[in-house]
């Protein structure tokens, strides 16, 4: 057993990404609480489309409780964070419904500016962990967010979005999800352009969620590395939003990081009745590893939204301290907690 001291001066030491969380959303559902505080309700508390679309949280949601927010990313010492707003069931008004997620998230970063910050570059993220400050990086899943619009997309990267999630499970306009199957087509011509237009801007891809036919058609295409955000191994676990060989050695090629993500299902084929063992999850670390290399894997919660291996984002420390348990020197561990997707995002977004 690695020594705890260690573990914990290691991982304090190391900035820490985590390239997906829904934590936004499930804030603004709770009455739009506050981000540094779970238990304090805004006087504005069913204002804004996703309160009034989604602001019923049901049961067994509620009790899993606020995963990540200011506190818990302390605690848990997650420097950066993605914080991605899901618009799949926005049904006809996408935008609206993620202008209304980042209008909320503005106004936490008025609120708490001594806490946190919006992350447009990588300079922004040192500058952030330097100051004592925790980054927020702006994301949407689905880019049906949008609008079929190449202008909107650009008006987003103004408000500070960076990462861009193509398709949910669903169909989108730009390509097909992973509910197709292996029967699905990928990037329709707007989709294409959109991609472009996306490594010209400075945004991420993120291919989590996409069919494997839109996969290939990214990566033939893109001009700048990649992420999936938020995926497994699929030989580990033949769930079709974990990843191939064939793709972790694609990520590899175009030198983009794949997120190891802590939702149990992904983890284990029988994960969503039977919650795997931590060991699990590392286990999808260390085979990413194995296939993609050292310079290629991160870590991708999916914190409030479906990543619930562990408790919350206090856990975190818990990653670092198993990876040293297997044997990965300090350099190759912090490569993993966040040096990878910091590589990227300087690489696309400067």
């Amino acid at each position: 057993m690695a020594d705890t001291t260690s573990n914990n001066d290691l991982h304090s030491q190391s900035l820490v990404i985590d390239s997906h969380n829904d934590s936004i959303v499930a804030h603004i559902r709770r009455g739009n609480i506050s981000l540094n505080d779970e238990y304090t309700k805004s006087d504005k508390a069913y204002n804004g489309t996703i309160a009034y679309l989604r602001g019923k949280v049901p049961p067994e949601e509620d009790a899993i409780g606020i995963q990540l927010n200011i506190p818990k990313m302390r605690q848990g010492g997650i420097d950066a964070a993605f914080f991605a707003v899901d618009v799949t069931r926005a049904w006809k008004n996408h935008l609206s419904y993620a202008l209304d997620a980042f209008g909320w998230f503005d106004m936490q970063v008025e609120n708490n500016p001594s806490d946190i910050c919006i992350a447009r570059t990588g300079t922004d993220i040192r500058a952030a962990k330097s100051a004592g400050k925790l980054a927020c990086i702006l994301a949407i899943e689905n880019s049906e967010g949008v609008e079929r619009s190449l202008n909107i997309l650009r008006s987003l990267y103004c408000l500070g979005v960076r990462s861009i999630g193509l398709t949910h499970n669903p169909n989108t306009w730009v390509s097909t999800g992973i509910d197709e199957g292996e029967t699905g087509g990928g990037l329709t011509k707007f989709g294409i352009a959109l991609v472009n237009e996306m490594n010209s801007l400075g945004i991420l891809v993120d291919v989590s969620h996409i069919s494997e036919r839109g996969f290939w058609d990214v990566l033939d295409i893109s001009s700048k590395p990649i992420i999936a955000s938020h995926s497994n191994c699929k030989t580990l676990c033949n769930h079709p939003r974990n990843l191939t060989n064939e793709q972790l050695k694609a990520i590899t090629a175009n030198d983009g990081v794949v997120g190891i993500t802590f939702v149990s299902g992904f983890i284990t084929e029988d994960g969503w009745r039977n919650p795997p063992p931590f060991a699990k999850l590392l286990n999808h670390v260390e085979y990413a590893i194995d296939v993609a290399g050292i310079d290629h894997v991160g870590i991708g919660s999916d914190f409030d939204g479906g990543g619930d291996l562990l408790k919350d984002a206090t856990e975190y420390p818990k990653i670092t301290e198993g990876l040293i348990d297997r044997g990965y020197s300090d350099e190759e561990i912090q490569k993993v907690m966040g040096g990878n997707h910091l590589r990227v995002f300087e690489a696309v977004c400067g």
